[in-house]
């Protein structure tokens, strides 16, 4: 952790929806005016598209069905830490962009599926933010706790997450409920043994829960709104949370437990507002103190 330089992470797994927390961060750095340097969870998956198929497909040859994405070993796991201790020190530190799609391949110039060159961070940032599978893992090798300031788990209810993945990857991907299916059993081992553990160390979980039937994920036609979902928000360390502030700001909202607040779907951006802006900020200050 660092005062001059800190460092916010968001995790959860594909399908989660923490690309939509991203943009409620975004807009708290555009309205307080903070400026900061961004990396990808993608960006440090160790191989590229077609590398990964034919790593997968020479996995399940030796008879390993269960080859993914959320494993340390198709992830530079070491590198990433190794720029979150650079940028902590120094404020410095590279990336790069995974390119998902055609749009994307036009904006940066690559063939989707493969990765940009590595690049620096723009200089005088305020803050480092991260986005995606591992912000908070810890392995045998790595321990990325040790590195973020903020740690932010974004962990719908499992049946949701299915449905929020099915649903994008056959809309935005082209892909078939069945191949989506396959995804899911493949990374089933990874996802317990290091995507969940992540969730015991973040400072903040968001977990949306619907109030509609989802007991079917594979056979779901709509995603459940954000009108039919209750989101329980669980704060690991709840000193110096002002919970009546939140009830009375969020109208409909009750406390579940002495550390958890429950509020209505159609309410997290506001409440995700008010939490986390002055969070955010005293981050901030600290660090200009700091300088």
């Amino acid at each position: 952790m660092s005062i001059k330089h800190p460092i916010i992470a968001i995790t959860g797994s594909s399908g989660a929806g923490t690309t939509s927390v991203k943009r409620t961060f975004e807009e708290i750095f555009r309205r307080e005016g903070v400026a900061a340097a961004y990396i990808e969870g993608d960006a440090f998956h160790r191989y590229d598209r077609m590398e990964m198929r034919a790593k997968m497909a020479e996995a399940a040859e030796a008879g390993n069905q269960h080859f993914s994405h959320f494993g340390p070993y198709s992830n530079l796991l070491e590198e990433l830490e190794a720029t979150f201790k650079s940028y902590g020190e120094t404020g410095n530190g590279r990336t790069r962009t995974y390119v998902h799609d055609a749009v994307e391949a036009e904006k940066y110039g690559s063939p989707p599926g493969t990765f940009t060159s590595w690049r620096e961070f723009e200089p005088n940032t305020d803050l480092l933010f991260y986005e995606g599978l591992h912000g908070a893992v810890v392995t045998e090798k790595v321990n990325l706790v040790q590195h973020v300031d903020l740690k932010i788990g974004v962990v719908p209810v499992i049946n949701l997450e299915w449905i929020q993945k099915l649903h994008r990857d056959r809309a935005a991907r082209g892909y078939s409920t069945e191949a989506v299916t396959d995804t899911i059993l493949r990374r089933m081992p990874d996802y317990i043994h290091y995507i969940c553990p992540q969730f015991a160390e973040t400072d903040i979980n968001f977990q949306r829960v619907p109030t509609v039937d989802t007991s079917n994920p594979f056979i779901a036609r709509w995603i459940p709104t954000p009108d039919e979902s209750m989101v329980v928000i669980r704060f690991k360390n709840p000193r110096g949370i002002d919970f009546p502030y939140l009830l009375s700001m969020i109208h409909d909202s009750f406390m579940s437990r002495a550390n958890s607040i429950v509020i209505p779907g159609g309410k997290l951006d506001i409440a995700m507002q008010l939490i986390l802006t002055p969070m955010i900020m005293k981050l901030v200050e600290r660090r200009r103190r700091a300088l």
